[in-house]
């Protein structure tokens, strides 16, 4: 596993080089899910700093074993409103996946009662798949201008999950829109809102991402190995 985890490093960096982009620019997540909190530990011990959950559950049992050490904990799944309470409890300290104005108000008013604010990022849906979740680029401008509104919520970028294909212009075609989504929101100042992250990428496309503009790529098979389940266990895409 720590040679997995040079090697991503070593793939970033090398990605970086090649489209002249500074390597730490580009944050590495681990995508932790199924992953024990043991190996996770491991990561977190050769300097991994920032992991990622997708499931609510899978957050809860993790997080007394791993509460010793400093990290950035992010939530990057399909997330329930009725699940927001627990989300706040177990120290996430970014929601990537906020892409309804319903969530984003729910998680407002819990925030309020908590005195607390929170980074999210907007997830857009860039590969036109009714299977995935997140706004559509077209709805995406008004859903953010709505949700910077609600002043418990920092804005602080966007999030998609490209397309499952081997086909590398396809999915770059998916990160080209979050790009250009990025960049005319930036262009209309909104208030409360900030464009700092491009959460895109994951093992196997992490390169094409950062040519693309990715400031956090997603990495999960490549350091932990296959898992048993399909991509709709983890994603918790819509079921057809």
């Amino acid at each position: 596993m720590l040679h997995n985890i040079r090697t991503i490093l070593l793939r970033i960096e090398n990605a970086c080089k090649k489209c002249n982009r500074n390597p730490n620019e580009v944050r590495l997540l681990l995508a932790t899910k199924t992953v024990t909190a043991e190996r996770i530990r491991i990561a977190l011990e050769a300097g991994c700093t920032l992991i990622g959950e997708n499931k609510v559950q899978e957050l809860r049992e993790k997080y007394e074993e791993l509460k010793a050490f400093s990290y950035d904990h992010h939530f990057i799944g399909h997330l329930q409103t009725n699940k927001i309470k627990d989300i706040l409890k177990y120290g996430v300290s970014c929601i990537q996946s906020v892409d309804r104005l319903d969530l984003a108000q729910k998680l407002h008013q819990r925030l309020l009662s908590e005195n607390r604010t929170m980074e999210i990022l907007i997830q857009v849906n860039t590969s036109d798949e009714e299977s995935k979740y997140g706004v559509h680029p077209d709805k995406a401008i008004e859903l953010i201008q709505e949700a910077a509104q609600l002043e418990t919520l920092k804005i602080g970028g966007l999030m998609t999950i490209g397309l499952f294909s081997a086909e590398t212009e396809k999915v770059r075609r998916c990160f080209r829109i979050l790009k250009k989504l990025q960049q005319r929101i930036e262009s209309l100042h909104i208030p409360n809102v900030e464009m700092k992250e491009l959460s895109m990428g994951m093992s196997s496309d992490l390169e094409t991402a950062i040519e693309e503009g990715a400031t956090i790529v997603r990495v999960g098979t490549a350091i932990f190995g296959q898992r048993q389940y399909p991509d709709s266990y983890y994603w918790n895409e819509k079921m057809g």
